[in-house]
């Protein structure tokens, strides 16, 4: 479990989402889990998603080989963001 919090483009894309469960400690720990799983770039593409996400659709459905590795990087940070800020 992540019990320090950080501040970036996923947790500024977090709060600012519509999503009920959105709170200080749940976006800060998704953050943190990006910054250990994701690159600066990969976090801004991902960030994209919180307000659109039909583009984590499309990055996904894409053809190219720089968004499938992307998606892979992604479905990791995913996994360990449920698995380490369950609770938040």
């Amino acid at each position: 479990m992540v019990t320090r919090f950080s501040t970036g483009p996923i947790s500024r894309a977090c709060l600012s989402s519509d999503r009920k469960a959105r709170n200080s400690r749940l976006c800060g720990c998704i953050q943190t889990v990006a910054n250990q799983s994701l690159s600066g770039s990969d976090q801004r593409k991902a960030s994209r998603f919180f307000s659109n996400p039909q583009r984590a659709h499309d990055t996904w459905m894409s053809q190219s080989a720089s968004d499938d590795a992307f998606w892979e990087r992604y479905k990791v940070f995913a996994a360990r963001s449920e698995m380490s800020c369950r609770g938040y």
